[in-house]
């Protein structure tokens, strides 16, 4: 099934990755014309209702198979993700990394082009401001896209990086056009 756009309309999905909640947010761009179309959050828990304790390959599955469905349903074809910063635990930077590979590989297994952007440079690309916090993001988000049901301050980031791709996509596209 093909996505029909208006001319010059490119569909993005934003990604915040995280291991227990990951954010996934669609919008349409047309030049400076954003178009909110889903946002959401898919939760990986570490033990279910009933105590039963998931392993970390089932909660990678689990996180994948939901990236697809999501990817399948809204068909963009381009994805931004947030890099991650360094975390002084090892342990937890390792199940994030871990969780961030499975977030980058579904859009690229998918056949999406993947960009990734520093948190500082979503924050000013959203609220002009490269150290605001997660509300200001969203209300920034909710200000470009008034119908945006945010349902998470997940899928408000993620929306905030879907917006953030959408701004720097151009530039993106010359500088691969200088390097080839």
């Amino acid at each position: 099934m093909q996505r029909i756009t208006p001319q010059n309309t490119v569909r993005i999905i934003g990604l915040d990755p995280g291991l227990n909640h990951t954010g996934w947010g669609v919008i349409d761009a047309a030049g400076n014309s954003l178009h909110y179309i889903a946002c959401g959050r898919i939760t990986t828990a570490a033990k279910t209702d009933t105590l039963q304790v998931n392993t970390m390959g089932e909660r990678l599955s689990t996180l994948y198979t939901a990236l697809k469905t999501i990817i399948e349903t809204h068909m963009p074809v381009e994805a931004a993700v947030e890099e991650t910063f360094v975390n002084k635990n090892a342990l937890s930077a390792l199940k994030l990394g871990m969780a961030r590979g499975v977030v980058m590989l579904a859009p690229a297994h998918a056949g999406l082009e993947v960009s990734e952007y520093a948190a500082n440079v979503v924050k000013k690309s959203i609220s002009g401001y490269g150290h605001a916090d997660k509300n200001q993001v969203a209300q920034m988000v909710k200000m470009l896209m008034p119908s945006a049901d945010l349902q998470s301050p997940d899928a408000a980031d993620a929306l905030a990086i879907a917006v953030c791709h959408a701004h720097h996509r151009a530039s993106n596209q010359m500088l691969k056009g200088m390097r080839a």
